[in-house]
């Protein structure tokens, strides 16, 4: 038997499949091929928060689907956003000690993980949509809420009868957008759901590649939320993050120059979701320089403005995008000071 040098190696080395992914920026396939690549130090992590790998893995018996294990890990980055070797090395023997190769065939409740300093737990919204997900790869049925959630979406139940639909349900429904007529089912809801229900579809569908009718419609929402007074950050930053993925560039773009050029601009919560979830439209030199303007005078201060610089720097391939507008003759009086105290800022 070959010597195993990556939990690849390990995965591969029993009967399990697996499906690695991405819980970071958003939930997004890792191929076999990328995940190897990266646990060799071959080439830096694609999508890189805070200068870790957030990563979630699917672990099933292909005979027995029922048999299956989620885990949530997390593992340090070097300065190229390489995988540092050492902390591989570190989880690889924690899991030896743990489970040796008996993976799917653990007796009681024993969880391989526990007390693993490179395990995490998922916020709640990002556990439902990766369960969402996890159900329908294995061909298992949706959770119990489910169809509750179809006919809240609907309409028959009354949209302001939200409080009685499960975070669980309308993560399976948007899973399942390519079943029962969900996708249409959703398209009209948009417009009519209150804020709470809005959020929780918003916060699944920044995993999803909305359909054409689906980002119209978030895009026509946004139009109307920005225009509200009493609107929040949070909802804004929540259908920019639902629109993030669309098919359309042209109602992507729309979307990010009507609140940069709005007063959310500055919002530390609509900032954050531009550079976590549309960080790939920063490459448009129009949206590049009213977003960094914008943050530079955002609402949670220079501190914000270094971490969000430094996140976004971190990405492979976004760099050079982010020092263009460091020298953009356009940029702001705001922005050159925001710059230069970035550079003289410590570590």
């Amino acid at each position: 038997m070959n010597k195993i040098q990556t939990l690849t190696d390990f995965l591969r080395s029993t009967d399990a499949n697996f499906r690695c992914f991405d819980m970071g920026r958003r939930i997004s396939k890792l191929s076999q091929d990328q995940f190897l690549k990266f646990e060799m130090a071959e080439t830096p992590y694609p999508l890189p928060l805070v200068m870790h790998a957030w990563i979630g893995i699917m672990i099933w018996n292909p005979k027995q689907p029922e048999q299956h294990l989620i885990w949530f890990l997390k593992f340090p980055l070097d300065e190229q956003g390489l995988l540092v070797q050492a902390a591989r090395d570190d989880f690889l023997n924690r899991l030896a000690k743990t489970v040796g190769n008996q993976l799917l065939n653990q007796e009681g409740e024993q969880d391989p993980l526990k007390d693993n300093p490179f395990s995490f737990t998922p916020d709640q919204e990002k556990m439902a949509a990766f369960h969402a997900r996890a159900s329908k790869i294995l061909k298992q049925s949706a959770s119990g809420y489910y169809q509750l959630t179809r006919e809240y979406l609907s309409g028959l139940r009354g949209f302001d009868q939200w409080d009685q639909v499960g975070l669980q349900g309308i993560a399976d429904v948007i899973a399942r957008l390519d079943e029962r007529g969900n996708d249409e089912l959703v398209t009209k809801a948009i417009p009519k759901l209150p804020i709470p229900p809005l959020e929780a579809v918003c916060a699944n569908l920044e995993h999803e590649i909305p359909s054409h009718t689906i980002s119209q419609a978030i895009f026509d929402r946004l139009l109307q939320v920005i225009e509200q007074a009493d609107s929040s950050p949070n909802t804004v930053g929540a259908l920019l993050r639902a629109i993030s993925q669309s098919h359309s560039k042209e109602l992507r773009q729309q979307a990010l120059l009507r609140v940069l050029n709005s007063r959310f601009g500055p919002e530390i919560e609509v900032l954050a979701a531009i550079a976590s979830r549309a960080w790939k439209d920063l490459q448009d030199s129009q949206i590049r320089l009213s977003f960094m303007n914008n943050l530079s005078i955002n609402s949670a201060g220079q501190q914000s403005f270094n971490l969000m610089v430094r996140d976004l720097v971190f990405i492979p391939g976004m760099r050079g995008i982010i020092m263009e507008s460091f020298r953009d003759p356009k940029r702001s009086d705001d922005l050159s000071r925001a710059i230069g105290a970035f550079f003289q800022a410590p570590g």
